[in-house]
């Protein structure tokens, strides 16, 4: 029996896209009586059957070698087109993040999304997030992972524009659809240019044929920045960030997994494109310096946002760039470590946000207050959220810091001070938002704000146990987790007192959250420097304005040329020759009379001209206009 699951662990998947697809009647109105929670329950429950399916699975091929199943399905000539299928301990693991905080999600959106008349519809738009999800976990074709991300695409577009009805959360869905297309269209003019140059079409085949690559190292360079294209988008890394700011207009449920997974499925793809970026030092480098600034920028930015999700998501994208900082650098195990643990405290914080949304009807953490004795579950759920990406106690991402600073690899005083400035900007956002939020008065809007249902305090209940016991499983990762960079000695001042700043770096930062001067959303900084600053990071650096004067202008004013000229020079000349075929026709019609004088007429006036022609010499110039 557990041979049969592993074997057609594929399945997974499957189950969600089916779970989708029985929705449908609900969702499209087709049935009304019951109301839309049966497609709810249907979907959780393929939701909870894909968890224990990857669960036997993990404990039965946990530190066992990797297998493969391919699937043909296009092959002509040297053309090979497969869909494979990776079945390892990295893929199931990865398959049940997702399958895991998506069941979570979606119990907790049966909460959450109680009253809302599209139910059915925002379920059936769940499952069929997780199927595209799950299928890049398992999936070790690049070919399959695009089209996969492809899918992901269309599906936080319909998310994000769930409550279409009002106009910024249709312009919100648009923006983030588009700013992902870019990353998408460099993503698969790589993998074409991969493909062409000798290698398969499958992570696994990347390392041999990035050890044997007889690329130049230009035409290396070339695929690498366009692959790394896709995962920017995916993963919200400057410049293609402001999408998941625009994307918080979605309801709370979708924006867990959008924080949590969605993001992951990018940086995953990335993890797996790692041997090709070792090719080139300059991809290398790329990767550094995008992962650094969106870590240090995003986490200024979310110092100066004042909705609730906006000032998490902005978190999202600054350890996502560490992320990138590790693949630079050949980390891959670091790298893997961080998605897991950000994952399933970054879900953690969004649940407990999205109950005092749903709680407070309100998401300004400046209209708020007083929360804790209201609301002790969704404080502590906040709390111990806030822990574990911050690495104040022995949860997460300390662990996944000891990890990188334990000497054995190859770290720098530069990475150093990269995550001592992104540990201490975080901490002290964490704390200033649950100061205003869930500390002092309580303000008009969260006077009376009780917990919420079962249905919501449960799972965020069951993963606040899971974000404290989870630094204390036994993994093994050695066993199936290895860095191309090799394992060297570091500095050993870096590797004695690296995790201990880092440590402090966030003590300091809830400190200085702790003590800096708060204000309401009614007052605003008297000295113009400080105002500058604000607005500043409040606008994202202004790149809005910055694309909008740039790359929008130079669209919208190509799109301008080049109406002008299809109108005015590419119909003029259409319109040049019907108007000559016109006049030519109207003015012959007159010598079609049915008098047999005017035809004699026309044929001395032709002959006359011919002869006229041939004397005069004209006749050679003419045939040789025309042969020319």
């Amino acid at each position: 029996m557990i041979d049969f699951l592993v074997h057609y662990i594929w399945l997974i998947p499957l189950y969600s896209l089916l779970g989708a697809i029985l929705s449908l009647p609900w969702a499209l109105g087709f049935i009304r009586k019951t109301g839309p929670r049966p497609a709810a329950y249907i979907n959780i429950f393929m939701t909870f059957l894909s968890f224990i399916h990857d669960s036997f699975v993990v404990t039965h091929i946990w530190q066992k070698p990797a297998e493969s199943i391919v699937f043909p399905w296009f092959s002509i000539a040297d053309l090979d087109l497969s869909f494979t299928i990776e079945i390892s301990p990295v893929s199931a693991v990865a398959l049940q993040l997702v399958t895991s905080i998506s069941l979570i999600a979606q119990v907790f959106a049966l909460g959450y999304m109680e009253k809302d008349w599209a139910l059915a519809r925002f379920f059936g738009l769940m499952g069929f997030f997780e199927a595209a999800l799950g299928g890049i976990a398992l999936s070790d074709s690049l070919l399959l992972s695009y089209g996969l991300l492809e899918l992901l695409t269309l599906s936080t577009y319909l998310l994000v524009g769930f409550w279409y009805a009002q106009p910024l959360v249709v312009t919100a869905a648009r923006d983030a659809f588009l700013t992902k297309r870019v990353g998408d269209i460099l993503l698969l003019m790589g993998i074409v240019a991969l493909s062409s140059n000798g290698a398969g079409l499958s992570f696994s085949q990347l390392k041999n044929w990035a050890e044997t690559s007889p690329l130049p190292v230009f035409t290396v360079t070339l695929i690498g920045l366009a692959l790394i294209a896709g995962p920017t988008g995916k993963c919200a890394q400057f410049p293609l960030n402001l999408w998941l700011d625009e994307g918080m207009e979605g309801p709370n449920p979708a924006s867990i997994m959008r924080n949590s997974i969605v993001v992951s499925a990018g940086a995953y793809v990335l993890i797996k494109l790692e041997p090709v970026f070792t090719l080139s030092p300059v991809v290398t480098n790329t990767l550094i310096v995008i992962g650094a600034i969106t870590a240090i920028g995003g986490s200024l930015i979310a110092l100066a946002q004042i909705d609730l999700k906006r000032t998490l998501c902005h978190s999202t994208s600054a350890y996502l760039g560490l992320v990138f900082i590790a693949v630079g650098m050949g980390h891959v195990d670091i790298a893997f470590l961080i998605l897991f643990t950000h994952g399933v405290a970054k879900a953690l914080l969004f649940m407990s946000v999205g109950s005092i949304i749903l709680t407070t009807s309100g998401q300004n953490i400046t209209e708020l207050g007083g929360i804790w004795s209201k609301m002790p579950a969704t404080t502590l759920a906040y709390m111990t959220g806030s822990a574990g990406i911050v690495a104040l106690l022995p949860l997460g991402m300390l662990f996944t810091f000891s990890r990188w600073f334990n000497g054995n690899l190859n770290v720098t005083w530069w990475l150093l001070i990269i995550l001592i400035i992104v540990n201490l900007v975080n901490a002290v956002n964490f704390t200033r938002v649950f100061r205003l939020v869930f500390l002092g008065k309580p303000q008009p809007k969260s006077k009376r704000a009780p917990e919420v249902p079962w249905q919501m305090a449960f799972p965020m209940v069951t993963l606040t146990i899971i974000t404290l016991v989870a630094p204390f499983v036994p993994f093994n990762y050695s066993l199936w987790l290895n860095s191309t960079t090799p394992i060297l000695d570091t500095q050993e001042m870096i590797a004695n007192y690296g995790l201990p700043l880092i440590m402090a770096s966030g003590l300091i930062g809830c400190l200085i959250g702790a003590f800096i001067p708060l204000r309401r959303g009614w007052n605003r900084p008297v000295e113009k420097s400080i105002r500058v600053i604000q607005d500043l990071l409040a606008y994202d650096f202004y790149l809005n304005k910055i694309y909008q004067f740039t790359v929008v202008a130079f669209v919208s004013n190509l799109a301008k040329f080049t109406t002008w000229c299809d109108r005015y020079i590419i119909d003029g000349v259409v319109n040049l020759v019907s108007l000559a075929t016109i006049f030519s026709g109207n003015s012959l019609k007159y010598n079609t009379s049915g008098q047999s004088q005017f035809y004699i007429l026309t044929i001395v006036i032709g002959i006359s001209l011919l002869i006229w022609l041939i004397l005069s010499g004209q006749w050679e110039n003419l045939i040789n206009y025309w042969s020319f």
